[in-house]
């Protein structure tokens, strides 16, 4: 199913998008995928306007660094 993105239903998407993934990860590892993959509450944007209100990128880069993500 190679067709551009903006032709296709959602679910299509959704269905392209099993198949892929099954057909790179196999069943058992698509499911544990799914089964962590979290879409999250809320609102995103302004959850992290809040959490980052008074910092600068470079606290950000810092802050990651003390934690082991960079």
């Amino acid at each position: 199913m190679n067709m551009p993105l903006k032709e296709l239903t959602p679910a299509e998407v959704r269905r392209a998008g099993w198949e892929a993934l099954r057909e790179k990860l196999g069943p058992a590892s698509t499911l544990k995928f799914i089964l962590d993959y979290d879409r999250g509450e809320g609102n995103y944007t302004e959850l992290r306007k809040k959490i980052f209100k008074e910092k600068t990128v470079k606290d950000i880069i810092e802050d990651m660094k003390k934690e082991g993500y960079m």
